[in-house]
């Protein structure tokens, strides 16, 4: 299954004001190399990532699936994607014409990211996979907290700007 191929790019980004997206699913993890577990809310804080979760003072604070890319793994596979399963912090419904890439921030409920990469480089082992498949590896999102707020399912996803 080929899923590089994915939403997250794009030529000339635009500034919305309007909601981009929204939070589908938040989830934190007490251990690395297992899935992390739903939650009503998260905390995220500048240079630390997402508040108790076992990832958090590493250099990917936060990480992100879009709900449109696990709906094309689940079509293809017929495997259920859960949220958490894939070991991500943030699941969200991107419903924008402006898609994100290196350098894009974005407010998530009332925290602000920054969007340092998408996908992990081939060579940084990665240890977990949800029935064999890692989405994270290729089509996920990873974020540093620029400023700190809490994020609950259901809050609005805003393109609020970029970095050349």
């Amino acid at each position: 299954m080929n899923l590089t191929a994915n939403i997250f790019s794009f030529e000339e980004p635009m500034v919305e004001k309007k909601v981009n997206g929204e939070v589908v699913a938040v989830c934190i993890g007490d251990e690395k190399g297992k899935p992390k577990s739903m939650q009503d809310a998260i905390t995220l804080k500048s240079g630390h990532g997402v508040e108790g979760d076992a990832h958090a003072g590493t250099e990917r604070e936060v990480s992100l699936l879009a709900v449109e890319n696990v709906t094309k793994f689940t079509e293809e596979t017929g495997i259920s994607a859960p949220p958490g399963c894939f070991a991500e912090n943030i699941r969200i419904q991107w419903f924008s014409p402006v898609d994100l890439k290196v350098g894009t921030h974005i407010t998530v409920g009332e925290a602000e990211l920054k969007v340092t990469a998408i996908g992990k480089e081939p060579s940084k082992r990665h240890t977990y996979s949800y029935m064999g498949h890692s989405l994270l590896t290729t089509i996920g999102i990873f974020a540093e907290v620029i400023l700190n707020g809490k994020v609950h399912t259901g809050d609005p996803v805003r393109l609020t700007g970029w970095e050349k």
